[in-house]
């Protein structure tokens, strides 16, 4: 069965038998157990306690021992099918964990608590938080008693994916069995609420934190800047960082990460790079995301030719650009018709053996018309399977964000159904892009009908949610819509941003011009 987007529903599971479990609903899940648990034959035990690796592909002497065994006819050790699970996990490959569990429940075994709650882990990395919410269950079945971490990690799962109602119900578990908060649990809420634009829930769990003794470390003051940044106090935020130093905590990569950011999206280019200049004279090295911010905000200033200095040393730190980075310098140098540049940075990236990168960064530029090529999105994903590229969930992102910045909003709509047929479920992000394409080519009610799907599918929109719509509705003019979404995102809990302000004021002085009423 699929959703009025082609998005996959899955059948429902049993409900949780504690009638007080947050749970305790209809959840939508693939089925698990495999139909023959009770017909299969006992076979000879084989007991193993083989080696296996932490991190990357499961060993090959560990598969061959499996195999092995099932050609043996011998009965496979619980403690063998946990392991390869684990491995899976770590790789990413969730179908072969989950087919493993199928074959453990056939054979009448199930997972240890450490599988499970890595399981859980690697299914709401990718979405699947109703699955994980599954294994959650029969984990308490299985009667584990879930410890802090079990927790976590569902509620990350349940956070990452925007949905705030299942998660405050995990928290309402978690007070029920007396299962004190950690760290990991106030950052995992600090993030998901600044991230959100939820600037009083954060502040919320701040105060909460310090009553509890835990001390605010470089991560939180980051996230905290960034809030600040994203609601127009940027003065408020740098006060942050003397506050910081106040409470004898020094800036680290993450803090001058977000003083960056900041300053650099309020126009102030010059301090940003005595901020990035100072970062590296106390020996602290840029990653990414600082070059990401330097880069961004000078091609948004229109210093193209800086944001491509920027980009070549980069390079020569021997870093790997980010794909998102790629929309915004080839979104600039395509405005100025500058082809020929964008060709010279390609074949530079190619000659530094960036053939990841380059690949990506050439479907990028045909995407936005160069050639025309690949115009479909299937032939973009093909593409970058050719190269070898490795499809994940930021590549994906970065190409839904170039068609829906061209307004193409089948292509659109396709890069998130097949994302899905990867096994990696549509998040919040993705689906505001959708709203983003379905505005930039006048849809408006396509737009609505993606927010209206946000919120049915159990999604909590954010503030660049109800900006995107808004913003859509102004290009549609539809004008009186708009203050009825500011006025819904204000009720939700979220912080309206400066975007967010801006489509109010436009919207409202075409409504007063007709009404003499003003909705600020």
């Amino acid at each position: 069965m699929t959703t009025q987007f082609g998005f996959s529903s899955k059948s429902p599971a049993i409900p949780c038998a504690n009638p007080h479990c947050y749970s305790n609903r209809i959840l939508v899940v693939k089925p698990i157990t495999a139909a023959l648990s009770n017909s299969l034959p006992k076979k000879p035990r084989l007991e193993c306690k083989e080696p296996y690796r932490k991190s990357g592909t499961p060993s090959q002497q560990l598969l061959n021992h499996y195999q092995r065994v099932l050609n043996d006819g011998m009965e496979i050790p619980s403690e063998l099918h946990n392991n390869l699970i684990r491995q899976y996990c770590e790789i990413g490959d969730i179908d072969k964990s989950m087919n493993l569990l199928a074959r453990m429940e056939a054979l009448g075994m199930w997972l240890s608590s450490t599988t499970c709650t890595k399981l859980i882990g690697a299914l709401g990395k990718v979405g699947r938080t109703l699955e994980a919410e599954a294994i959650f269950l029969e984990m308490k079945r299985a009667g584990h008693r879930p410890k802090v971490a079990a927790y976590n990690t569902l509620l990350k799962g349940f956070l990452r994916k925007g949905q705030l109602e299942l998660a405050d119900q995990v928290l309402t578990e978690m007070k029920e069995q007396e299962i004190r908060r950690n760290e990991e649990t106030f950052f995992l809420l600090v993030d998901s609420y600044a991230r959100s634009g939820r600037l009083e829930d954060t502040w919320c769990i701040i105060g909460e934190m310090r009553r509890e003794g835990f001390k605010l470390n470089s991560s939180i003051y980051s996230k905290l800047i960034r809030l600040y940044r994203d609601n127009g106090m940027w003065k408020k935020a740098m006060d942050l960082v003397k506050d910081m130093r106040d409470f004898g905590v020094l800036p680290d990569r993450k803090i001058y990460n977000s003083i960056i950011d900041t300053l650099g999206k309020y126009g102030q280019l010059d301090e940003a790079v005595e901020a990035f200049k100072k970062m590296q004279s106390e020996g602290i090295t840029p990653d990414i995301n600082t070059w990401n911010s330097l880069i961004r905000w000078h091609c948004k200033a229109g210093d193209v030719g800086g944001a491509l200095e920027l980009f070549t040393k980069m390079q020569e730190e021997g870093l790997y650009p980010d794909p998102k980075i790629f929309v915004t310098i080839i979104s600039r140098l395509g405005e100025q018709g500058k082809w020929d540049e964008i060709k010279k940075h390609f074949e530079s990236m190619k000659w530094r053996g960036l053939q990841g990168s380059g690949a990506i960064y050439a479907v990028l530029v045909d995407i936005y018309g160069q050639y025309g090529k690949f115009q479909d999105a299937e032939g973009c994903l093909a593409a970058l399977r050719a190269e070898g590229v490795q499809l994940s969930p930021s590549i994906f992102c970065a190409l839904a964000n170039a068609y829906a910045q061209q307004g193409l909003c089948a292509q659109t709509v396709k890069v998130l159904r097949l994302m899905e047929s990867e096994g990696i479920e549509p998040n919040l992000v993705m689906l505001n892009l959708l709203i983003n394409a379905f505005g930039i080519a006048g849809r408006h009610l396509e737009a609505l009908s993606v927010f209206e799907h946000i919120k049915e599918t159990g999604i909590s929109p954010d503030v660049i949610t109800y900006t995107t719509l808004m913003k859509a509705l102004v290009r549609a003019k539809k004008f009186d819509q708009v203050p009825q979404i500011y006025k819904e995102m204000e009720s939700a809990g979220c912080t309206p941003d400066r975007k967010a302000r801006e489509m109010l004021q436009i919207a409202s002085i075409f409504i007063e011009k007709r009404s003499g009423q003003l909705y600020i």
